[in-house]
């Protein structure tokens, strides 16, 4: 029988905290039993999925891309929740893609299968007159639908040329009357747009997307990132780093940058998707636990009240 030593003890203590289980202690400094031991949730908001099944999912005839449904499953939920569990990942917001348009079949499928694990965004083409009423009855049908996602970014000015136009004011007011997040990927060359928009109607919930695209711009337009920061119910996406660094999947290439973003908007306005819970540890290293476990999940879990 092998004894386990104090150092061993102290060792694999630390190694659970770092995952964020918070254990109780007594007033003497006693651990107490671990059934009363509890996680903080992890959540993740960044997945597209994609089916073969092109029949019952048909890419949009204006879709801006389409990538080869050979690549993907008929039923792609199953392998998505398995990396999920393989990433110790509680819930997900999963994120509808561009190429299925605004027609959200597929998604819809997914969150009627896990409803307790899933909620989703959605996406709307600021020109269809119509796309208020088609965002309302999305909602009205699953409530899950937490989100609507605006794409604008240099060369890619296919959905909007300003967060002014009227189809975006109209869907982004749309969104806030349902109580929804805006979704935002943008490019740098964007923020200033976004955040006339965002000033434009108190009280709305935004999220930035992939860090804001940084290799879509220049440093005098990631300055107006920056500056999103002071706007209120603002926060930002730790994702997309692929898009940018090399070595993943840490990409500790980008700390210099990831670690002024982090400062800028703060652990309170951060959240975590497509990355290991270990990168956002590693990037966040000078922060506490509770710090890190609010990014990997806890802002998550306030903002959509999932419970």
């Amino acid at each position: 029988m092998h004894i386990i030593e104090r150092r061993e003890f102290i060792t694999c203590l630390t190694g659970l905290v770092s995952l964020g289980f918070n254990f109780p202690f007594s007033s003497r400094g006693e651990i107490l039993p671990v059934k009363s031991a509890k996680r903080d949730l992890v959540i993740e908001w960044n997945a597209h999925l994609f089916s073969s099944d092109t029949d019952k999912y048909p890419f949009h005839p204006g879709a801006t891309y389409q990538p080869d449904p050979a690549n993907y499953p008929a039923d792609p939920l199953a392998k998505y929740l398995q990396h999920l569990d393989d990433l110790g990942i509680d819930k997900a917001v999963v994120v509808h893609p561009e190429p299925y348009g605004d027609d959200h079949s597929l998604i819809l499928d997914a969150l009627k299968q896990s409803p307790d694990r899933l909620k989703g965004t959605s996406l709307f083409y600021p020109e269809d007159t119509g796309a208020p009423g088609k965002m309302l009855a999305l909602v009205n049908e699953n409530p899950n639908i937490v989100s609507t996602r605006f794409h604008a970014h240099r060369g890619k000015e296919t959905y909007l040329k300003s967060f002014s136009d009227p189809g975006v004011r109209a869907l982004w007011k749309q969104a806030v009357d349902l109580n929804m997040i805006i979704e935002l990927h943008i490019g740098p060359n964007y923020a200033k747009s976004a955040s006339d928009a965002i000033r434009q109607f108190p009280g709305c919930k935004v999220l930035i997307d992939h860090l804001a695209e940084p290799h879509m711009g220049n440093a005098v337009e990631f300055a107006d990132v920056l500056r999103m920061a002071d706007l209120p119910n603002v926060y930002m996406k730790f994702s997309g780093l692929a898009h940018f660094a090399e070595n993943g999947p840490e990409f500790l290439s980008a700390r210099t940058f990831t670690s002024q973003v982090i400062s800028a908007f703060g652990p309170d306005r951060m959240v975590m998707g497509g990355v290991e819970p270990r990168t956002v540890d590693l990037h966040m290293e000078e922060y506490s636990n509770a710090d890190r476990a609010k990014v990997k999940g806890l802002n998550l879990q306030q903002l959509l009240n999932w419970y």
